[in-house]
């Protein structure tokens, strides 16, 4: 049987039709890429971290992470997507149960080799329900649907766990310059727009110097983040800020907002892994 997750927020969180998402997703890109200036060509990330919010909120942030991708679009053959449960309780990272997840722009396959090298673990389960509803990888998808060709993809739903287990999986499917990491994650939740401000740029400076330290206060994908963080530091990873903001600054209330930022992490040239 071929299992297939279906889109849940295709139509609230970003448009329903293929036609219109690929498009709106291409207008993201396109302004991303004029944002960022025509400058050298930058070697593309080996991991990215990404907003989840609604397209209107927080895509334009996340394009700016993506668009980096484009110059390995035939080379990326691998995701490792992982971000938080919003709305089913799990302990550990958890894997979906199925082959492949869908989106309005087709289908993403599961990676068989991918779950094989971290089915084993303890801190990783199976569990459907976590990913049924959850928003915060699927988002992703679009995204990764137009900068990238053919992807397989491993989508773990963190839920209660260390940064340790979380940077333990990271390694186990670290791979080569074929495997991108994405952590999907959104910043402080319904402060006033200043205290965000506030909030946020502290939580960009403890990931731009590699300290595993962020609280949920900070980031609701903070244990991916922190998981993250601490493989980067081993890896030697060089972490940059593409963007930040927060919703009150795109299309929502100045008084409760949420914080977005788009950060690459490249390798150093020339390094070992």
């Amino acid at each position: 049987m071929h299992h297939v997750r279906p889109p849940a927020v295709a139509g609230s969180f970003y448009p329903e039709q293929a036609g219109v998402l690929s498009r709106t997703v291409a207008t993201l890109l396109a302004e991303a890429s004029h944002a960022s200036g025509p400058g050298t060509p930058q070697p593309w990330p080996k991991a990215i971290i990404v907003p989840h919010a609604g397209y209107i909120y927080s895509g334009a942030t996340a394009a700016l992470a993506y668009v980096r991708l484009q110059a390995a679009r035939d080379r990326i053959r691998r995701v490792v997507l992982l971000g938080p449960v919003h709305r089913v309780p799990v302990r550990g990272l958890a894997l979906p149960g199925v082959d492949a997840f869908a989106t309005p722009l087709g289908q993403v396959p599961i990676d068989p080799d991918a779950v094989a090298l971290i089915a084993g673990m303890r801190q990783v389960v199976v569990s459907p329900a976590a990913h049924a509803q959850e928003h915060a990888l699927e988002v992703q998808l679009p995204f990764l649907q137009a900068v990238l060709d053919d992807f397989t993809l491993l989508p773990l739903a963190v839920g209660n766990a260390t940064a340790e287990e979380v940077a333990q999986v990271l390694e186990a499917v670290w791979g080569g310059d074929e495997t991108l990491i994405v952590i999907s994650s959104d910043l402080s939740h319904f402060l006033p727009h200043a205290a965000a401000q506030a909030m946020d740029r502290t939580s960009v400076q403890a990931m731009l110097a590699l300290e595993p330290t962020l609280s949920h206060q900070q980031a609701c994908g903070g244990t991916a983040v922190n998981g993250l963080l601490l493989a980067a530091r081993r890896h030697r990873l060089r972490p940059q800020l593409l963007g930040l903001c927060n919703s009150g600054d795109t299309a929502g209330d100045r008084q409760r907002v949420v914080g977005y930022a788009a950060l690459a992490f490249t390798e150093e040239p020339g390094h070992d892994h």
